[in-house]
């Protein structure tokens, strides 16, 4: 969501020469990610993945808080606090942050947020790592001198300008609003995007940003990983000097929110931005990495792929749709699985749902075929392994397992929800979830084809109103004239 000064720092070795520990569902066959993890005595945890082979560090932070845990009227909360936190700090100084990295070499910095965690990053030069480290250090723990009025309508109002730059006014970005809105009821912290409600960001209180500060940012919610080229009893005491001074904290509790019901509805967008129509179908299913999560994942390749049956028949073959898209969208507090596809400006949008409705019919009735279920395993295997090149992607994955599993290398744990699936399970998950009058549908018309088609309807209503009137007249001077004669 901030400036990105260069692309990440990439490394070829995955196995960390002195680190200890490993997971303990590790394969031989599946690439090992191995730490050293600990916890500071005031609650902060901390996970080491040392490689040696090319002089970077990734200093990864994350806060376990997203935007599923804001309640109604702060919305965007969550991420405004990703901003905020690149404002300022007491020993930093105003908006100081990135020439700090600038100026030490660093390759990467970043911030982003998502519904269930806010995570903070930098990749410096393995003699500036330190440097990182008082970065977070000041930030996590003297944010709040710096904090004031001006600063946090500043960034109000980057917020709200980045809203409209990346929902507002482009194309589908409504669209994909109203899905949400429509999934999730008023009340429920995935009702609105993470980037918020206009209103709710504008009417932001100073007391309730430094409350959520307080609650949600406390040391005992925060998870530091530094990976990369270090020496692990040098590095502990760097750690320990900038973060062991913090007070003793307590882990916030996350409120339990249920995952609601839909009946099925249907709702028409008129897009200023779009120039083709676009049909959305969307179902609620299991949470992130439980029981179901990964069978939508394979369901979505099966459909949509580049050999998917969706791309096959409505692009390859009948040639009905620009594009297919079917992709399972995994959330802590409940996840959804949702199919579009962008119309053609000539084709049938009756004829692509009746295609659309056919083939989610067939995955519900039959299971997929096992070259379809293989395929699929193997590209997911092929890209996850690719993505660990890079030093960034070990320390987000290392930092995503120990969020939702509590161990940072589950690597074979993840992907055996693939592997020990099948066509079956995908096929009985589908049936059990995909249902027609549990889904959410959203068709995007482009606003200048609304126009177009209302106005050539208005001129052929006022054609035949006025083609009917002149006959009527018409023959009512020749009805009165035929009368006259006689």
């Amino acid at each position: 969501m901030k400036r990105t000064l260069a692309s990440a720092g990439r490394s070829i070795g995955v196995l960390a020469a002195a680190c200890l520990c490993f997971s303990t569902t590790a394969s031989a066959n599946d690439p090992q990610l191995a730490f050293q993890r600990y916890t500071l005595d005031n609650g902060i945890e901390v996970i080491l993945h040392q490689d040696n082979s090319v002089p970077i560090v990734a200093v990864d932070v994350w806060y376990h808080v997203g935007s599923g845990d804001e309640v109604v009227g702060k919305s965007g909360f969550a991420h405004l606090f990703e901003h905020m936190l690149f404002q300022g700090s007491e020993h930093v100084g105003e908006d100081r942050h990135f020439d700090v990295l600038k100026n030490i070499g660093a390759s990467s910095v970043n911030g982003s947020t998502n519904t269930d965690r806010t995570n903070y990053f930098e990749v410096v030069p393995s003699h500036q790592f330190e440097t990182a480290l008082w970065l977070e250090s000041d930030r996590m723990g003297y944010l709040l001198p710096l904090l004031n009025r001006e600063s946090l309508d500043n960034q109000i109002e980057v917020v709200r300008n980045e809203k409209r730059q990346r929902v507002d006014n482009v194309a589908y970005g409504p669209s994909r609003m109203e899905l949400a809105s429509t999934l999730f009821p008023e009340g429920h912290p995935y009702h609105f995007s993470v980037i918020g409600n206009h209103d709710d960001l504008a009417s932001s209180k100073l007391d309730d940003v430094v409350a959520f500060y307080q609650h949600w940012y406390a040391p005992a919610n925060a998870t530091l990983v530094i990976a990369g080229d270090f020496e692990p009893d040098n590095t502990k005491a760097a750690v320990q000097k900038w973060f062991g001074g913090f007070p003793n904290t307590v882990k916030p509790i996350h409120r339990p929110v249920p995952v609601p019901t839909v009946a099925q509805v249907r709702k028409q967008i008129l897009d200023p931005f779009a120039k083709l129509r676009r049909i959305t179908y969307a179902w609620h299913t299991p949470p992130y990495f439980q029981q179901g999560d990964a069978e939508f994942d394979i369901l979505g390749h099966v459909l949509a792929s580049r050999t998917g049956r969706l791309e096959k028949i409505l692009v390859q073959e009948k040639q009905l749709a620009q594009n297919v898209r079917a992709h399972q969208v995994s959330q802590q507090l409940g996840s959804y699985f949702a199919v579009s596809v962008t119309v053609k400006t000539d084709a049938d949008l009756a004829e692509v749902e009746r295609i659309l409705q056919q083939e989610i019919n067939k995955v519900i009735t039959v299971p997929v075929t096992q070259r379809e279920f293989a395929r699929s395993v193997v590209e997911r295997e092929a890209s996850f392994v690719w993505r660990l090149e890079s030093l960034m992607a070990r320390a987000e994955t290392m930092h995503r397992y120990n969020h939702y599993y509590g161990e940072p290398g589950a690597i074979t744990r993840d992907l055996d929800r693939y592997r020990h699936s099948s066509p079956t399970q995908v096929q009985q998950f589908a049936a059990q979830y995909l249902a027609q009058d549990k889904r959410v549908e959203i068709l995007t018309v482009p606003a200048a084809a609304a126009a177009t088609t209302a106005a050539a309807t208005a001129t052929a209503t006022a054609t035949a109103t006025a083609t009917a009137t002149a006959t009527a007249t018409a023959t009512a001077t020749a009805t009165a004239t035929a009368a006259a004669t006689r």
